[in-house]
């Protein structure tokens, strides 16, 4: 559940949500629908210019996701406010490819943009 002190930013020309503003003292960090940090805390103009140049183009993106200790490859197959779901993508993952697994929103430190090893 997205805290209720964080602001939504919306595209200006069709509303559309792009994710948070989250106060951070005097700064505010932009995170994604999900939570997810997309730069360090700033000024406010400048976190709205980080949502408004990333848009919604990491939904399309390839994740890394910790499973018992190992990163694998995911894609995001929801994500709102409410929930996030992944399916894995990584031919390297015991189990089958498209295996879903529904992550808490706010994201943990289970989901990466990049890969830490």
């Amino acid at each position: 559940m997205i805290p209720s002190e964080w602001t939504e930013y919306r595209r200006d020309h069709d509303d559309e949500l792009l994710g948070y503003l989250v106060p951070r003292g005097d700064d505010f960090e932009p995170v994604t629908v999900f939570g997810y940090s997309l730069a360090e805390p700033s000024a406010m103009a400048d976190a709205e210019r980080v949502l408004d140049s990333v848009g919604l183009g990491y939904l399309a993106d390839d994740w890394f996701l910790d499973v018992d200790g190992e990163w694998f490859t995911v894609r995001l197959s929801e994500a709102s406010p409410e929930r996030l779901r992944v399916a894995i993508a990584d031919y390297g993952f015991a189990g089958d490819i498209g295996t879903r697994f529904e992550l808490p929103v706010p994201v943990d430190g289970r989901l990466r943009k990049t890969f830490l090893g």
